[in-house]
């Protein structure tokens, strides 16, 4: 029985938060630990009656939401001719892989390349600093990231020289606090529209447009998140130099700052020069998607103060166990699945209710994976290489039932940044909340693609996060009542399917097919009948995820999400 218990404690472990990243711990400070605790509804409901039945919709529904969406996209289905020239060989028992996502693609077909790049970045980190005696981390990461630079983007690196040569004298050189903000950002949000229209345009001189275009010729793929890095580099250091306004800098209080100190780190004006800036901008584990770190943060990290967790070399395994694990999950969802195919092709004519859903949800799924790889692919090497970025998914998708809180733990190192540089300055969540809203996913909208599809799903979070915002004013009151719970999960099961609404808008099955999904429940009874089913089966998981947040704080954790 001992060694049952030991077993389920290490499965625990294995899936704690805390297991991806320290700062979703319990906190240090006793007292706020204890307020968190004190929150929480005592005793557990995990072994009482009702959660025992919850448990048994489980065991049924799961598999079928499975068979669901291998039935709709698998060779017995009628419409697979449609989407079969999609689907490449595969590894797994035979069968055909499912790789037609062309982000994924690129990621996936390079993955023993970038395995190799992270071993030479990182034995080369290991073996130069002590024979050369380098005093600052940045030093390195400037030689490392333009020669990154140049082999990712060869001639390339021209354009985004610009883009940085432009931002920098944009920040350093122009006086007056508010001109520079505004100049930082109209510059950046512009380049956006002008690499969308003339990224590709030739530079006219014949070595330049014949010559070598790296490993990745479409430079602009990762121009976004350069940019993210130019305007923090940007925003960090006016605000330093407007808090200093003429006071001595003191290097003391560069001592062990945490994660949210760092961002606001006290760093010598003298930091905030060329070679940091292009070490920050080009450092390699983290220059393709992230996760994104502040400037200050980065500087911090790299020449006063490592983290501590860089050095726990087996927490660090075991998010490399974590990472290997939800990778074997996305193929097995690629071979057995293939969900991303019918939605290119549209190909779910004569699909029930149930199949096109469930095509839809995992596709959802698919997206959240192939986001999620990569991001912790990057950030266990930056691990690795002694710089600890904030991990970026904390939930899985399926785990959600408020808008509000999806957004938060959703690119979560994004969510920091706009939260820092856009929402906290427009004024945050006072009196302009859903104004400050719109802008920040008008601008998350924008800076995903310019495409119309992108700003309308950006549109549709803020409406939709309306109702939940209202109910949570009109409701909260009653929150010590025996009811409130079940209310809160009729409110779940309304935010879940607003949620997927304008998620399936926006990246997976667009507006046709999200409104051909939407016909198909409410125009037959079948139909009505799955809505009603479904609801049903959403408010079951609402109240198992109500109670893992619970069981959360019952150990001082509150990640508000």
């Amino acid at each position: 029985m001992s060694s049952l218990k030991d077993g389920f404690k290490h499965v625990g472990e294995f899936f704690s938060l805390d297991t991806l990243d320290t700062r979703l711990a319990p906190s240090a400070n006793s007292a706020k630990k204890q307020n968190v605790i004190k929150r929480a509804s005592t005793p557990s409901r995990l072994s009482s009656p009702e959660f025992k039945f919850y448990y048994l919709v489980f065991v049924i529904v799961v598999p079928l939401m499975f068979k669901a969406a291998m039935d709709a996209s698998n060779e017995t289905n009628p419409n697979f001719p449609r989407f079969q020239h999609l689907l490449s060989q595969g590894w797994l028992f035979g069968r055909k892989v499912d790789n037609s996502d062309q982000q994924y693609r690129f990621f996936r077909d390079n993955f023993p390349m970038l395995c190799a790049l992270i071993g030479i970045h990182v034995s080369l980190r290991r073996i130069l600093t002590p024979v050369l005696s380098i005093s600052k981390r940045s030093y390195f990461d400037f030689a490392f990231g333009v020669a990154f630079l140049v082999g990712a983007h060869g001639v390339n690196i021209a354009k985004i020289g610009f883009h940085l040569t432009v931002n920098y004298v944009i920040g350093k050189f122009i006086k007056d606090k508010k001109t520079a903000i505004w100049a930082t950002w109209i510059y950046g949000v512009s380049t956006l529209f002008v690499n969308e229209w003339y990224g590709n345009c030739k530079y006219g001189v014949s070595f330049m447009d014949h010559g070598f275009k790296g490993i990745i010729p479409r430079w602009d793929v990762f121009y976004n998140f350069t940019l993210l890095r130019m305007i923090s580099f940007n925003l960090d250091f006016i605000e330093r130099k407007n808090k200093l306004n003429g006071l001595e800098e003191k290097s003391d209080q560069l001592v062990n700052l945490d994660d949210r100190e760092r961002l606001v780190a006290p760093l010598p004006l003298k930091d905030y020069n060329v070679l940091n800036y292009v070490a920050y901008v080009t450092y390699a584990p983290l220059f393709i998607a992230g996760p994104i770190v502040t400037f200050n943060d980065y500087v911090y990290q790299s020449n006063y103060q490592q983290a501590s967790t860089v050095k726990d070399y087996r927490r660090i395994f075991l998010y490399l166990l974590r990472f290997v694990f939800c990778l074997l999950v996305m193929e097995f969802i690629l071979h057995f699945m293939y969900v991303v195919a019918v939605s290119k092709t549209k190909a779910w004519h004569g699909d029930t209710p149930l199949q096109i859903s469930m095509v839809g949800m995992f596709n959802l799924n698919v997206i959240w994976l192939k986001l999620l790889i990569p991001w912790r692919l990057f950030r266990f090497w930056s691990l690795l290489d002694g710089i600890d970025p904030p991990e970026n998914m904390i939930r899985c998708m399926d785990n959600n039932f408020s808008a509000f809180a999806f957004w938060r733990a959703w690119h979560r190192s994004f969510n920091r940044w706009v939260i820092r540089y856009i929402y906290i300055p427009m004024g945050g969540g006072g009196s302009f909340r859903i104004l400050n809203s719109l802008l920040v996913f008008s601008f998350v909208a924008i800076w995903h693609d310019i495409e119309l599809r992108l700003l309308m799903w950006g549109w549709l979070v803020v409406l939709f996060l309306l109702p939940e915002l209202a109910a949570t004013v009109v409701f909260s009151r009653y929150k010590e009542q025996s009811w409130f719970r079940y209310l809160c999960g009729l409110g779940a099961v309304l935010n879940i399917w607003m949620m997927m609404i304008a998620n399936l808008v926006g990246f997976c099955l667009g507006k046709d097919g999200t409104l051909q999904l939407i016909r198909e429940i409410f125009r037959t009874f079948s139909g009505v009948s799955f809505f009603v089913i479904s609801s049903f089966c959403l408010f079951v998981a609402s109240q198992v995820m109500f109670e893992l947040r619970e069981s959360e704080h019952r150990t001082g954790v509150d990640v508000r999400c």
